[in-house]
């Protein structure tokens, strides 16, 4: 395993350990299945992505393994990444108190349908992956970046985002939640706020993006916005 996979890969197992304390500790208990389930549903495609990363685009998890607020150039991104990073911390704390004081009657059903949504919301981002080389964690153009306009680039403008949005949007009741929607909530306008910004820098830096988005008229959930 070459030296950029390694690291990776020990960022999804740092991720795992990380999401598990987040989950089990609130919870009190390991006898918490939703926990398990969501675990699994999070942590595995974010392992298997990063895997067919690591052997068909490693520019691509090279660029990605540069995340987080502290690696943004743009101020305002900068802020509306450590504000939705608390507020991710904050959905998956406030979903496992939710179960465990039993404030919301979440059915085993829709949690399973969650789990559910949250692998369509990793599929997604996979497939954005796949058409789009220059999808980094931080808001830039690179040399010779062209506008992407295949595949999930075809429907919205930030097919990323919208997978993202079914992710916070599955979290509570895959936890057995309903109160933590309300944060759902917020982590959406928060998504929209980035996208409203990163639009902005892109007009402004990479060619032809301007008329793009003329003809891909939604920014992130069809029909709607």
């Amino acid at each position: 395993m070459d030296q950029l996979t390694n690291k990776a890969v020990k960022g999804v197992v740092g991720l795992t350990v990380s999401l598990g304390l987040l989950i089990f500790l609130p919870a009190w208990t390991i006898h918490y299945w939703q926990g398990w389930a969501y675990l699994i549903a999070f942590c595995l495609p974010t392992l298997l992505i990063t895997l067919y990363l690591a052997k068909y685009d490693q520019e691509l998890l090279a660029r990605r393994v540069d995340a987080g607020p502290s690696a943004e150039t743009e101020k305002s991104q900068q802020y509306i990444q450590a504000i939705t990073g608390l507020l991710a911390l904050a959905l998956v704390i406030v979903s496992v108190i939710d179960w465990y004081q039993e404030w919301s009657r979440v059915s085993s059903l829709f949690s399973i349908i969650a789990d559910g949504l949250i692998l369509v919301g990793f599929y997604i981002v996979f497939r954005v992956f796949q058409e789009n080389s220059y999808t980094i964690a931080t808001i830039k153009v690179d040399t010779n970046q062209s506008v992407t306009t295949t595949g999930p680039y075809a429907i919205v403008r930030h097919p990323m985002y919208s997978g993202a949005f079914l992710i916070f949007i599955a979290t509570p009741p895959a936890l057995g939640s309903y109160w933590a929607l309300l944060i759902s909530i917020l982590l959406t306008i928060g998504l929209g706020f980035r996208a409203v910004d990163e639009e902005r820098f892109l007009v402004r830096n990479l060619q032809g993006y301007s008329n793009y988005c003329q003809t891909t008229k939604y920014r992130l959930i069809p029909f709607v916005w």
